[in-house]
């Protein structure tokens, strides 16, 4: 037998929000700073991370881009972030954030970035059986021709495993805004690709990021949506479309300061009917994984075996990725869920 808190962690799982460069581990981004020569606000694995609020994160975040610039530094952190990810959780299936425009900065072209990217996960999904897919997301920081311009590339370019885009990061005004970015959605969507957004993730956003990323943008799913229970009319829209929203419940308790539990805006999410999948967004920064997710975020929501595994299922419903890997994946979690099942101590 076995307790709810290990059924969890075994559960077979998706990652539907994570940031490629957040699935290094501290000490890889500590080695290949020193190797490049780019400062960091400490050395210590143990306090690297130690932020306030979403602002003094991203800064943080940005730095972890700065540190990537060879090939063999790409496709070395998606093979050990795979690993990592099926030890520490059983994951299955990952989607991934990356942002050539961070790179592009500084001169490193886009297929610089997704190539090697792109044979790390594959050699990982040979070696560990985890398939996988990428966003590449829009920095909002940049402007809105800045992002066109990238859409029009990810369209150009055409490489298979590039299926979507995103937007994340915040305005030079530290807001969402959505909408800023619409003509590059609108253009993303001409060409079939997925569409989703971070909205409703702060203290002070609001529901109607939300609901601008549903009716103006007409995002696939979202990413956070936390706001959105402040706004019944903007639940029952979430609803109507189907919409999915890919969480992060430990780094709601530092980018929000919320707390994890039963109160929390997460919970009404799941209470409300609204679609759900659960994820780490970024492992590194936050100290976490996707067990960890599972094992003590659901855990302090009060979620039971029941719900968990719709969460988990509905991770593979609201992916990208192509029937025939969604088939494969339910049946896999489905055979998964009956051994598992009949392990759990009652």
């Amino acid at each position: 037998m076995i307790s709810y808190a290990d059924y969890l962690q075994l559960l077979p799982k998706t990652e539907l929000h994570c940031h490629f460069a957040s699935t290094m581990t501290a000490t890889t981004f500590i080695e290949l700073a020193a190797r490049y020569g780019v400062e960091l606000w400490g050395d210590d694995p143990e306090t690297l991370f130690d932020f306030t609020d979403l602002p003094e994160f991203l800064v943080a975040f940005r730095a972890a881009h700065d540190v990537l610039r060879e090939p063999a530094d790409f496709e070395r952190v998606a093979w050990e972030g795979v690993r990592a990810a099926v030890a520490e959780g059983n994951l299955r299936y990952r989607e991934y954030y990356v942002n050539p425009q961070y790179f592009a900065a500084r001169g490193i072209g886009y297929r610089d970035v997704m190539d090697p990217i792109i044979a790390g996960l594959r050699r990982a999904e040979a070696d560990f059986g985890v398939g996988f897919r990428i966003v590449a997301a829009i920095n909002r920081r940049d402007s809105p021709e800045s992002a066109v311009a990238m859409v029009r590339e990810v369209i150009e370019q055409g490489i298979p495993e590039v299926v979507g885009i995103g937007q994340d990061d915040l305005t030079p005004e530290n807001t969402e805004d959505p909408t800023r970015f619409a003509a590059a959605y609108r253009l993303a969507a001409s060409a079939g690709l997925k569409l989703t957004a971070h909205v409703g993730e702060t203290p002070t956003a609001t529901p109607d990021a939300v609901r601008e990323a549903i009716e103006v943008l007409g995002c696939d799913r979202l990413d956070h949506g936390y706001r959105i229970v402040d706004d019944p009319a903007v639940v029952a829209l979430a609803l109507e479309r189907g919409i999915g929203f890919a969480t992060t419940p430990v780094s709601t308790t530092i980018c929000s300061g919320w707390t994890l539990d039963e109160r929390h805006r997460l919970r009404a999410m799941i209470d409300a009917g609204l679609t759900i999948s659960v994820s780490t967004d970024d492992a590194m920064f936050f100290r976490t994984d996707i067990g960890k997710e599972y094992r003590e975020g659901l855990m302090a929501l009060g979620v039971d075996a029941a719900a968990a595994k719709r969460i988990a299922l509905a991770g593979i419903d609201i992916s990208f990725a192509d029937a025939a890997t969604k088939a494969r994946l339910r049946g896999e979690f489905e055979g998964a869920f009956i051994a598992l099942d009949a392990l759990l101590e009652l």
